[in-house]
């Protein structure tokens, strides 16, 4: 598993395995959050299956998945309010980490400059590049 940390309380990653577990608990995650639809992996990869495995392990686990290329306002407001309840660091997974990079940066528009999330993700080989216009777009007041 290759954690990808994108600030002090949020991380990234492809897709988890249930030895995975184990190390997130250890790296000291309160939150692991499934960015991932069910219908893209393997039955024994589903929600359903590695979520009572991250709260066995004393950490909580929300699904949230984002669908390629038609994330939600409600996908980001999930986001922002799953981040919000973390007593802890959380830690996102997805396929490859992007969507989970991009949900995060939403969630962070007028919090953090677009250069700041935008580099941030960049270090990880994450193109939030198209993001931009509308991170910069969020990040005024209304």
């Amino acid at each position: 598993m290759d954690i990808r940390r994108l600030s002090d309380r949020y991380a990234v990653s492809p897709q988890i395995m249930p030895q995975d577990v184990a190390t997130l608990k250890a790296e000291g995650f309160a939150t692991v959050i499934c960015n991932r639809p069910d219908g893209e992996i393997p039955a024994d990869l589903h929600a359903a299956v590695i979520g009572p495995m991250v709260e066995a392990a004393g950490m909580r686990f929300v699904a949230n998945p984002v669908i390629g290329g038609a994330m939600t306002k409600g996908n980001v407001t999930a986001q922002a309010a799953a981040i919000a309840a973390a007593a802890g660091p959380v830690f996102a997974y997805c396929a490859s980490g992007n969507r989970s990079s991009q949900v995060w940066a939403l969630t962070e528009a007028g919090h953090q400059s677009a250069d700041a999330l935008i580099g941030a993700a960049g270090r990880f080989g994450y193109n939030l590049e198209p993001l931009r216009p509308q991170l910069e777009a969020m990040a005024k007041p209304a």
